[in-house]
């Protein structure tokens, strides 16, 4: 199952690291590192590459109800005392939830910082990774119905031909003409609204050389540097 074509097991690499991959494929993967040296150190550059992807998860607070889920849970694994109280311990109450309040808070803040870039349980989350061909994914693409479409950054940055702008598309499956999604800014990150293009599985999600302001025509005029196609993962 894991390719012996150096192009496609980097390709395979990356999106083991990505975590695009089927779960056979997943797991074939996690058996092949463990004895397979020089896929392991490509496995290790993909995480050392992505890492700084990291940066662009903004800080949330975590939703107002998790730590009251979080005391419910504990509540039910927690069998009631079949001895008696001692009085000391009414005393101590006080001291006691405020201790553990102050640690759930900030398990719940840990939890959040894990889950910002996912949605709901229920919301398909979708992945692309914008390459010029399988062997140098250049840009990482997450989407989901409600936060919209996230350009994360280039993995590999470029410098842009002087006079020239990078352009944005999404062409929904079964569309005749893609959609701006607009110009990608000098950092290569932005966010495009849900109302712009709602995405969905088998979008294509693209990256074109335009002249200044963009495609005049509605459409792109310079060649598609970058290209993929937004799949579920879950």
């Amino acid at each position: 199952m894991i390719p012996t074509d150096p192009a496609e097991r980097a390709a395979l690499a990356g999106e083991y690291v990505l975590g695009t991959l089927d779960a056979q494929t997943a797991a074939a993967m996690r058996a092949a590192i463990e004895t397979d040296v020089a896929l392991r150190d490509e496995v290790e550059a993909w995480e050392r590459r992505l890492a700084p992807l990291a940066d662009t998860i903004a800080p949330a607070a975590p939703p107002p109800e998790l730590l009251a889920r979080i005391e419910a849970a504990l509540d039910a694994r927690t069998a009631a005392p079949s001895t008696i109280v001692p009085l000391t311990r009414l005393s101590r109450t006080g001291l006691l939830w405020k201790a553990w309040a102050t640690g759930a808070t900030a398990l719940a803040a840990g939890l959040a910082a894990l889950l910002i870039l996912r949605p709901a349980p229920e919301e398909p989350r979708y992945v692309a990774v914008l390459q010029q061909d399988r062997a140098a994914p250049a840009w990482v693409v997450e989407a989901s119905p409600t936060r919209g479409i996230v350009l994360a950054g280039a993995v590999n940055p470029r410098p842009v031909d002087e006079g020239r702008v990078l352009q944005l598309w999404g062409l929904a499956p079964g569309a005749t003409a893609p959609v701006s999604l607009g110009l990608v800014p000098p950092d290569g990150r932005m966010v495009v609204d849900p109302a712009v293009l709602r995405p969905q599985e088998g979008m294509l999600v693209e990256i074109s050389l335009e002249p200044p302001g963009g495609s005049p025509v509605g459409r792109p005029t310079g060649p598609v540097l970058f290209i993929g196609r937004l799949e579920r993962v879950d």
